[in-house]
């Protein structure tokens, strides 16, 4: 007995018992499994269905990561045919499709870089972490640079290193202590500034925040900087145009190396290929992850300048090799698999595309929700968009947490999946969206009615009218 996309009580209730009694979920609490019980059978465009038969718009592209949209079957092609030839070997070794994606990836960038290939995003971030404290030993001898500085409540990844050098203090506490190499600066959270300024005219000190934590560490102490272009877990955080350039700038005046978080941003997903290139910046070390395969398949990579991949090369014996291995990194079935994924991006035009029905998104979003109070600010940039949500707009109080999950929970009882930021109990107020690049105008307005319709609730609720 399997599960297909048509009804099936009697294989959908043996799902159900096999999952509750064997496995273990993330990040999702199991008593909420058990009264939920959603079990997901198929997928179309930005449309999942699941075991009773209910369609839902994934307005999250599962966790950010299905950017050309569920269903693809050529996908499934390139890996059985990949899987025929040579399923796996160890990327110490070369590989075809592994090379392909790589010569991709660097065509992406403009040249000049190198790709190492790993899982996930943690992998990825974890890393570049690992490549450039290597990298500080070979270029500054006699110095200890080992220190990275990121941005509170920034997000990473779930190793012990990612969480460290993340600034989500909730999902970091349940695992402290670490070991101190990771330091932060303040986030650029313009709409709750933590400096409790106002651009312009603060300018931007949010980013001039790295030069001081730099001199505070001692520069050589200091190995890299990590950022992701628009912060997406603290609740869609996009930062003044200055603000990368300016921080760019100060990595070069210190001899830091830029290290960019692109797991979220990149693909398509902001309206470019790459997040950082609406700023004009150009990364020493790049994460990857989640849209270089659209989530068909697990694999990620760390991208680096060629600067810093020449200071890995020399004769054997004197092992400057990168001392980090991957079992399954380079794998010749998901690398195939991503290759196709990128051309059919570049194909059907996916991030313009994002850039359009994300400007649409966020112009419907604007008109149909300010004309509700509790709707504080509508961000974003391409498909990675947030609606804020707050008590009343001239304190900014956030709206209960309650009642924020009573918004998430009306869209999905209506036919919506969004997402919830999980910045901690500063920045954990905002409902997120980041569907698949393929959302058609219909399903944005689909999207908006429905949001329209949450925050009405959501508002008689306060008024005690529901």
């Amino acid at each position: 007995m399997s599960l297909t996309n048509t009804p099936d009580p009697e294989a959908r209730a043996k799902v159900v018992k096999q999952d509750l009694d064997s496995v273990l979920h993330p990040i999702v609490q199991h008593r909420a499994l058990e009264k939920a019980q959603l079990v997901i059978t198929g997928g179309q465009g930005s449309t999942i269905v699941d075991a009773d038969g209910t369609t839902y718009l994934d307005a999250m592209a599962g966790l950010w990561c299905v950017n050309i949209g569920y269903g693809r079957t050529e996908l499934a092609q390139v890996a059985a045919e990949q899987m025929q030839q040579i399923a796996y070997y160890p990327h110490t070794a070369m590989n075809l499709p592994a090379a392909q994606l790589g010569e991709q990836i660097n065509g992406l960038m403009g040249g000049g870089y190198h790709t190492y290939f790993v899982n996930s995003g943690s992998e990825a971030n974890e890393a570049g972490f690992k490549i450039a404290r290597q990298y500080a030993k070979h270029e500054f001898p006699g110095q200890f640079r080992f220190k990275t500085i990121s941005r509170h409540y920034a997000y990473h990844g779930t190793t012990l290193a990612t969480l460290a050098a993340g600034g989500m203090g909730d999902r970091k506490v349940k695992f402290e202590p670490y070991a101190g190499e990771f330091s932060h600066v303040v986030a650029p959270t313009c709409y709750r500034c933590p400096l409790g300024l106002t651009y312009p005219s603060c300018e931007v000190a949010c980013a001039k925040a790295f030069e001081a934590a730099i001199l505070a560490e001692g520069p050589n102490t200091v190995a890299e900087v990590i950022v992701e272009p628009i912060m997406s877990g603290v609740g869609i955080a996009v930062p003044p145009d200055e603000y990368h350039p300016m921080v760019e700038a100060i990595c070069r005046k210190y001899d830091v190396l830029l290290h960019v978080d692109e797991v979220i941003n990149g693909f398509g997903r902001t309206g470019k290929m790459f997040g950082h290139q609406h700023y004009g910046i150009s990364p020493d070390i790049m994460a990857v992850a989640k849209g270089i395969v659209s989530a068909y398949l697990p694999i990620a990579a760390t991208v680096v300048k060629n600067r810093v991949f020449e200071s890995f090369l020399g004769e054997v014996a004197e092992e400057k090799q990168v001392m980090q291995v991957n079992t399954y990194g380079g794998h010749p079935v998901s690398a195939a698999v991503a290759v196709r994924n990128i051309e059919i991006m570049l194909e059907e035009k996916l991030p313009q595309r994002a850039a359009e029905m994300g400007a649409y998104l966020m112009a419907g979003l604007k008109e149909r929700l300010w004309k509700h109070g509790v709707c504080g600010d509508v961000r974003g940039k391409g498909l990675l968009i947030g609606v804020e949500l707050v008590t009343d707009r001239d304190s900014k109080v956030q709206l209960p947490s309650a009642l924020v999950q009573g918004v998430v929970n009306f869209c999905r009882s209506n036919g919506v999946i969004v997402g919830r930021s999980g910045g901690g109990v500063r920045h954990s107020n905002t409902i997120t969206f980041s569907p698949p690049l393929v959302i058609t105008r219909s399903e944005c307005d689909t999207l908006i009615d429905v949001m329209d319709k949450a925050l009405s609730m959501t508002v008689a609720t306060m008024a005690g009218k529901a």
